[in-house]
C-alpha cells in the first residue's frame, strides 16, 4: 500500500510534468533566474510600473531576491508591494506561475520592524533546540504574512578557525551541535507542511566555514553532519553553495560535490541554488556562457540573484553545450519546490489580509529568553550577582549602542554596511544594556554611565576579496567607524570609577569590525579597550567584563585581573533586559560554549575533538560556562555491554543544585575510544548528546539518554562503520569537565552502513 508521502509526491511530480509540457523555453529559464531589488518594479507612489514588468518579467521569474532588507517598509507595505507583484505575475505571464520571495532570516527576518533574536554562534550557547525552533516558527508565521516562501537560512558551517569573520553566523565547531540546533531552525520555518511554513535553504554546501579542504574523514563525519542531518531529518528541500572552491574546484561548478556528494551520496532530491552571484564568479577567465554551462551541468538549478549568467542558457541550449534533459532536471525540481510551497494550488493564499504587526510581547519573550540563555559566564570571584547596594559604574562602547545586540544578517546591521543607512533603534526597540540595567536597577542601588573609550581610534576594518560582489562597493567606503553619537571622554570616566563600587566595563566588537566581507587582524579587543580596561582594573575596583561580538575576543592579560567575564554575543533586541537580570541575581547564567575559546591569536581550525585538553591556547574549552549555582552528578546507571547492531542503549544519571540558585545545567554526554584498541577510527572525544536540566536549590533529577550504536560509528571509505572494542561513555559539565563515566564493550560484527539513521540521542 502506498504511503501518504509518496501519494502527494506522485501527485506533485504530475502536476509539475504537466505544467512543464505547457512552458516555453524562455519561460523555464526564467524558473531559474531571480531578480533583485523588487522595488525598483514600482513607481515612487508605490504603483506598478507594469511597463517595466511586460518588458522584464514576461515569462515569469523564478525568485525575487532579499525584497525586505533593502528598503524601509513596514510589514503592511510590504505585503502590499508582494501582493501587487505577484497578481501581476498570475494574471500577465502565460502561465501564471508566483515568484518564490525570498530573504534572510538568520536571527529573525531581516526587516523594518521585525524582532531581533540573538546571533547564532550565541544561540549555539543556549544548547536549546526546542526554544530555538519556537523562534523559527516565530519567524515562519511573520514571513508567510508578507508573502515570503523561502529563506537564506540557516548558515550551518562548522567553523574551528576562531578568526573567521563570519563565525557568528554559525553554531560554533562541533558538528553535531550545529547539526541539533540547524534540524530545530529548519523545522520550526517549515513545520508539518510547506504549505503552512517556509522552505528553509541550508548554506553553504560544503565547508565554506572550513574544512573544505580537510581529510575525507573529518569532512565527512562533521563538516557534512549538519547538512545531512538537515537533509534527512529536517526534511530540507533547498541547498546553497559557498563561494569558495572545494576540493579545487567552486562549488558552484563542482560535480563531486553537487551530484556525487550531494545527490547520490545524501540521496538530496531538492532544489540546489547559487550564493549571490558565484555564478559569474566561479572562474574570472572564461566567459559568462560558460560559466551558466559549467555551473547548471555540474549541478546548480539556481542562478541568484538576478539570473545574470543563466540569461545564456538559450545560445547554450542550442549550441548543444547543454542537454534538454539538464534544463528539465532543474526547472521541475523549481516547480517541485514550487508546488510542496503551494504556490501552484488553485486558491493559494500568497500574503495575510488586514494589519500585520511584527515585535508582538511572546516574540520578545521569546527572544529574551534565548538572549538569556545565550550568555555564558566565564569567569566570577564572587563578585556576580550585584545583590547588594552598591554604587555601580557601566562604561565601554558597547554600554550604549545597539550595535552591541545586533550581529550581521540582521536589518540595521546590512542596511548600514550595505547601504550606509542608519536605523534607529524603536524598530523594533533594541534594549541597551545602559537601559536594561537602568529600568532594572535594584532599590539601594545608584547606576552612573560614561562611555570612557570608543570601539577604535582608527580604521581597522579589512574589506576582503571575493564573496558577495556588492563587497567590490565596500572597498571603496572601507575607512568607515560607527559614530556612537557619544564622546568619549576617559579622564572623566576613570574619575567616575575611582569613586564606584563596582564597575560593569561593556566591551568587543561591532557590525563594522566583524561580518561578512570584513575582518581584523587579530582577535584582540579593537582600539585601546584592552588599555581602557587596565585603567579600570588599576582604580583597585572589581570590574566585570562583558564582551560583546561575534567570536571570541583575547583577553589573556586583562582576564586574571577582572573579577568576573561576560560573554555575551550579539543578544538581540532584549539584550539589554537580559544582562541586567543576570548581573542582578534575577536570572542565573547557564549557556555553555560552542567554541573552544582561544587564549591566544589562533587562525587555523581548532576542536575540543582534536584532542585539546592539555592544549595552552585554550582559555575555556568547549562546553564550559559557570552558574551561579553549583550541582553534583551521581548515580549513573548503564549496562557495560552492547551490541553493534543495538538500536537503543540507554543511561541514566542525577544532577543535584547543590547551590543557593535555581539554574539550569546544560548537561553533556561525550564518547571517547579506548586508543589501544581503536587507535585511528573514532575521535579522541566526541559530542554525542545533550539536554537542558533546570533545578531549584537542593533539587534532584534523573536525567535519561538513549543512544543508537550508529554514533559509536565512523566514515570508512563511503561508507558509515560500527565496529565492535571498548569505549568510554562520559558525562559531564564541559568537554574537559567529565564528572562521571563508563567504560562499554560494544560487541557484535562490524556493520557498514551507507547513511546513518540515528545523528542524536533521544
Amino acid at each position: 500500500m502506498a504511503s501518504c508521502a509518496n501519494i502527494i509526491k506522485d501527485s506533485i511530480d504530475e502536476q509539475v510534468d504537466e505544467l512543464y509540457d505547457k512552458m516555453s523555453q524562455e519561460e523555464r529559464i526564467a524558473q531559474l533566474c531571480g531578480k533583485i531589488h523588487v522595488e525598483n518594479y514600482f513607481h515612487e507612489d508605490g504603483t506598478l510600473d507594469t511597463l517595466k514588468c511586460e518588458r522584464e518579467l514576461k515569462n515569469g521569474i523564478g525568485h525575487f531576491s532579499q525584497y525586505a532588507v533593502g528598503q524601509r517598509k513596514s510589514p503592511d507595505e510590504l505585503r502590499d508591494m508582494v501582493a501587487k507583484m505577484q497578481d501581476w505575475l498570475i494574471h500577465n505571464t502565460p502561465n501564471g506561475i508566483p515568484a518564490i520571495f525570498h530573504e534572510e532570516v538568520l536571527s529573525g527576518i531581516a526587516t523594518y520592524d521585525a524582532t531581533v533574536y540573538p546571533q547564532q554562534i550565541g544561540l549555539a550557547c543556549s544548547f536549546n533546540p526546542e526554544l530555538a525552533e519556537t523562534k523559527t516558527r516565530q519567524t515562519a508565521n511573520n514571513f508567510r504574512k508578507i508573502g515570503g516562501r523561502m529563506a537564506l537560512s540557516p548558515m550551518v558551517d562548522v567553523v574551528r578557525n576562531p578568526s573567521f569573520n563570519r563565525l557568528e553566523e554559525s553554531y560554533g565547531e562541533d558538528g553535531y551541535l550545529s547539526a541539533a540546533m540547524g534540524v530545530a531552525f529548519v523545522k520550526g520555518l517549515q513545520g508539518d507542511d510547506l504549505k503552512t511554513g517556509i522552505a528553509a535553504c541550508s548554506k553553504h554546501f560544503l565547508g565554506y566555514g572550513g574544512g573544505c579542504d580537510a581529510p575525507e574523514k573529518e569532512l565527512m563525519e562533521d563538516i557534512i553532519m549538519p547538512h545531512e542531518a538537515i537533509i534527512r531529518e529536517g526534511k530540507s528541500q533547498c541547498i546553497m553553495t559557498g563561494y569558495h572552491p572545494f576540493q579545487g574546484t567552486k562549488c558552484v561548478r563542482n560535480k563531486q560535490l553537487q551530484q556525487h556528494i550531494l545527490r547520490t551520496y545524501l540521496q538530496f532530491e531538492g532544489t540546489t541554488f547559487s550564493d549571490y552571484w558565484s555564478v559569474d564568479q566561479s572562474d574570472e577567465s572564461e566567459d559568462t556562457l560558460r560559466k551558466a554551462v559549467e555551473a547548471i551541468n555540474n549541478g546548480n538549478d539556481v542562478d541568484l540573484p538576478n539570473g545574470d549568467c543563466y540569461k545564456y542558457l538559450p545560445e547554450a541550449l542550442q549550441k548543444g553545450l547543454v542537454s534538454e534533459k539538464t534544463l528539465e532536471g532543474a526547472v521541475k525540481r523549481v516547480l517541485r519546490l514550487k508546488a510542496m510551497l503551494g504556490l501552484l494550488d488553485k486558491d493559494v493564499k500568497l500574503y495575510e489580509e488586514g494589519h500585520i504587526e511584527f515585535d508582538t510581547q511572546e516574540e520578545r519573550e521569546t527572544a529574551y529568553r534565548l538572549a538569556t540563555q545565550s550568555v555564558v559566564l566565564l569567569k566570577n570571584d564572587g563578585t556576580l550577582p550585584l545583590i547588594r547596594p552598591e554604587k555601580i559604574f557601566l562604561t565601554g562602547p558597547n554600554a550604549h549602542s545597539m550595535w552591541a545586540m545586533l550581529g550581521d544578517y540582521t536589518y540595521h546591521s546590512m542596511r548600514y554596511f550595505w547601504q550606509q543607512k542608519i536605523e534607529d533603534d524603536m524598530h523594533p526597540h533594541i534594549v541597551s544594556l545602559k537601559e536594561g540595567m537602568t529600568n532594572k536597577l535594584p532599590q539601594e542601588c545608584t547606576l552612573e554611565y560614561s562611555r570612557g573609550c570608543d570601539w577604535t581610534e582608527k580604521v581597522e576594518t579589512i574589506i576582503e576579496e571575493g564573496g558577495d560582489a556588492r563587497a567590490a562597493y565596500m572597498k571603496s567606503i572601507q575607512n568607515r567607524r560607527i559614530d556612537s553619537g557619544e564622546k568619549a571622554d576617559s579622564a572623566a570616566a576613570l574619575k567616575m570609577a575611582a569613586q564606584s563600587d563596582v564597575i560593569i566595563a561593556a566591551m568587543g566588537e561591532n557590525v563594522i569590525l566583524c561580518g561578512e566581507n570584513r575582518d581584523r587582524t587579530t582577535l584582540r579587543l579593537p582600539g585601546e579597550q584592552e588599555q581602557y580596561v587596565k585603567k579600570l582594573i588599576a582604580t583597585g575596583k572589581p570590574v566585570v567584563l562583558i564582551l560583546f561580538g561575534g567570536r571570541a575576543q583575547i583577553i589573556s592579560d586583562i582576564a586574571d585581573k577582572c573579577a568576573a567575564i561576560i560573554q555575551a554575543w550579539y543578544p538581540g533586541e532584549e539584550g539589554g533586559n537580559a544582562l541586567a537580570d543576570i548581573l542582578y541575581g534575577n536570572v542565573n547564567p547557564s549557556g555553555k560554549l560552542s567554541v573552544s575559546y582561544p587564549a591566544e591569536e589562533i587562525h587555523e581550525p581548532i576542536c575540543y575533538n582534536y584532542g585539546l585538553e592539555n592544549d595552552k591556547r585554550i582559555a575555556y574549552p568547549f562546553g564550559y560556562g559557570l552558574s551561579y549555582t553549583t550541582f553534583e552528578y551521581s548515580n549513573l546507571d548503564m549496562s557495560s555491554n552492547f551490541q553493534t547492531t543495538d538500536p537503543e542503549i540507554e543511561l541514566s544519571f542525577d544532577v543535584t543544585n547543590t547551590g543557593k540558585y535555581e539554574g539550569d545545567e546544560i548537561v553533556q554526554i561525550y564518547l571517547s575510544p579506548i586508543h589501544m584498541q581503536l587507535p585511528t577510527k573514532i575521535k579522541p572525544i566526541q559530542l554525542q548528546g545533550f539536554k537542558r536540566v533546570s533545578l531549584k536549590p537542593g533539587e534532584t533529577k534523573t536525567v535519561e539518554f538513549v543512544l543508537s550504536a550508529e554514533q559509536f560509528g565512523f566514515y570508512n571509505k563511503g561508507r558509515w562503520s560500527i565496529n565492535g572494542g571498548k569505549y568510554i561513555v562520559k558525562i559531564g559539565a564541559s568537554s574537559t569537565d567529565i564528572c562521571l563515566q563508563k567504560e562499554v564493550n560494544l560487541g557484535g560484527d562490524q556493520r557498514s552502513i551507507l547513511l546513518r539513521k540515528r545523528y542524536f540521542a533521544k
